[in-house]
């Protein structure tokens, strides 16, 4: 089995047995091809099934000097992730990669929008423009909703359930849940749905996905975040903002106000109550006005 094959093999393997996205298989199938590099760059011919615990630490000290340690930490454990497939395939017998540690780093946490900020970031949209009642739309779903990019630009109008209040979203691995949405963020997107969306020729494929480019077609998460950082830059806000700072907004904001931490794990689609419980390292000053207000000894 050479490079290409295993490749190719791992990729299918995460496309299809995993389920994982697109954009998932591809950060894994990159840091296969930073390995294939390193080795034809220095001339180094050994196959997958054979390659050595020396040679790949030599690889990763070399590449590490253009890595954060999160970067490195994420490539170490794409690699071992590569490495027990060729062994669930009855490739290799031990991974090379068990011996390589991966640096040690912290959670990183969140950057979060406060309300007012997210409020001045629509109000800088220009209704006026073809794209302003779409854009005002998206920002409001994201935040409202708290999903990912992906989670967005898949949501089909046969996905909306207002009548019920909620939307179904497919998130990671194709996994569908329900979320509850709002009656203005409802008002929002049929606003858009009847005005904007309406007025252009839509492409066939897309005829059922909320969210379109003036096209007609699906937009693309690039899009996006260039909506999200041009509307942050015009309102003034300095922080580090993507479409993910509405999804961690809404986490927050919601723990903040005294939602349970297994309604708001339900609702981001997240798999383990521990990747939810990062949101109660944000804002800790909601957690004293609990104590204060329920603890017996509060008051001594």
């Amino acid at each position: 089995m050479n490079w290409k094959e295993a490749s190719l093999d791992y990729k299918n393997y995460l496309l299809i047995e995993r389920g994982l996205s697109i954009n998932s298989v591809a950060n894994y199938s990159l840091d296969i091809h930073k390995l294939i590099n390193y080795l034809e760059e220095n001339n180094i011919s050994i196959s997958p099934i054979k390659i050595s615990s020396e040679i790949l630490q030599q690889f990763i000290f070399e590449v590490a000097k253009s890595l954060n340690p999160r970067s490195q930490s994420r490539l170490i454990s794409g690699l071992k992730s590569f490495f027990d497939f060729l062994i669930f395939e009855g490739y290799r017998e031990h991974n090379p990669m068990e011996i390589i540690e991966s640096p040690k780093v912290g959670r990183k946490l969140p950057d979060v929008l406060s309300l007012a900020e997210i409020d001045k970031m629509i109000f800088n949209i220009d209704l006026s423009s073809a794209q302003g009642e779409r854009n005002k739309a998206i920002i409001e779903t994201l935040y409202s909703c708290g999903l990912r990019v992906s989670e967005l630009l898949d949501l089909k109008i046969s996905d909306l359930f207002f009548k019920e209040g909620f939307i179904k979203v497919t998130g990671k691995g194709d996994k569908q849940r329900f979320v509850p949405i709002s009656d203005t963020t409802q008002d929002y997107i049929t606003e858009y749905l009847q005005n904007s969306r309406n007025h252009n020729a839509i492409h066939p494929k897309a005829s059922d996905i909320v969210f379109l480019n003036r096209r007609g077609k699906s937009l693309t998460r690039a899009m996006i975040f260039t909506i999200v950082r041009n509307l942050a830059k015009q309102a003034g806000i300095h922080k580090k903002t993507s479409p993910h700072t509405f999804r961690h907004s809404f986490a927050t904001h919601l723990l903040e106000n005294g939602a349970d931490l297994r309604a708001i794990q339900l609702m981001l689609g997240h798999e383990s109550i521990t990747t939810t419980e990062i949101y109660m390292h944000v804002d800790k000053s909601h957690l004293k006005q609990v104590i204060h207000s329920f603890h017996p000894r509060s008051n001594y």
